[in-house]
């Protein structure tokens, strides 16, 4: 029998993290020393954000390189991980009568590879994206990762990759360091007290959360991953933060783990 994998939630932040040296990139190959080896791992990144849900069903997922303007390095990275045909029909089980379609046009975008080459660097275990249903409310999203839930007891890894606050309108694009914006601190400093007591609904009900919530995620796609995740904990699990820290002012590097 396996033992229950943890469920983490990466704030992921710059792809640029993928190729330095700093302090996300240390505290991701620090998690992945301490995990157990999964048998494989389920990625719901906020990059795959489409009007269906499906499932990434390459047997060798392309890496994407899904954004402009960085340097030629960033662009050779390659994270060739293979994909997983038995957990693709797992999530399907796991979430019908949903229709989750098996995608192989898709692959791994840098919402999930900037992490793993960090995490698990020698691209060993298998991996397979699910994607974000665009069309559908937080609470669809929420209760599907309570139905992935059971992948934790099977050795799946269940990961969500994107950020608790992520506004790229406000942030400082210069390499000087600056202090947060104080509407990202209170929000994520709020959604880390709402975790700990086991307030899920109110995380999911954000929209009624007020200005701090609508400048934290003015978009849903980087923060809906961590609904996945609060689904898929347990009842009385107690979230720890392994690694901390706003990085431009306004994009939380927070990540969350269950387990």
């Amino acid at each position: 029998m396996n033992a229950r994998m943890p469920t983490l939630f990466f704030g992921h932040g710059s792809p640029m993290n993928a190729i330095e040296d700093n302090d996300w990139a240390r505290a991701w190959g620090a998690i992945g020393r301490d995990l157990p080896k999964p048998r494989a791992i389920l990625s719901v990144s906020a990059h795959w954000y489409v009007p269906a849900t499906a499932v990434t069903a390459n047997a060798r997922p392309k890496t994407i390189h899904d954004f402009g303007g960085f340097p030629k390095p960033l662009f050779d990275v390659q994270y060739p991980a293979p994909g997983d045909a038995d957990l693709v029909k797992r999530v399907q089980e796991l979430l019908a009568p949903l229709a989750v379609a098996a995608d192989s046009s898709w692959g791994l975008d840098h919402g999930t590879w900037s992490v793993l080459c960090h995490v698990y660097p020698n691209a060993d275990i298998p991996v397979v994206q699910l994607s974000i249903d665009s069309t559908k409310p937080p609470a669809f999203h929420y209760e599907l990762g309570r139905k992935l839930r059971p992948l934790r007891d099977e050795g799946i890894l269940l990961m969500g990759s994107g950020d608790v606050v992520h506004n790229l309108h406000s942030y400082a694009w210069g390499r000087h360091p600056v202090e947060p914006f104080d509407w990202a601190t209170r929000f994520e400093t709020l959604a880390r007290k709402l975790m700990e007591q086991g307030d899920h609904q109110t995380l999911v009900d954000y929209d009624a959360l007020g200005r701090d919530a609508e400048l934290s995620i003015p978009t849903p796609e980087h923060y809906l991953p961590l609904l996945y995740v609060l689904g898929a904990s347990y009842e009385g699990e107690v979230p720890s933060y392994p690694v901390e820290g706003m990085d431009g002012g306004s994009i939380s590097m927070l990540t969350v783990r269950f387990g």
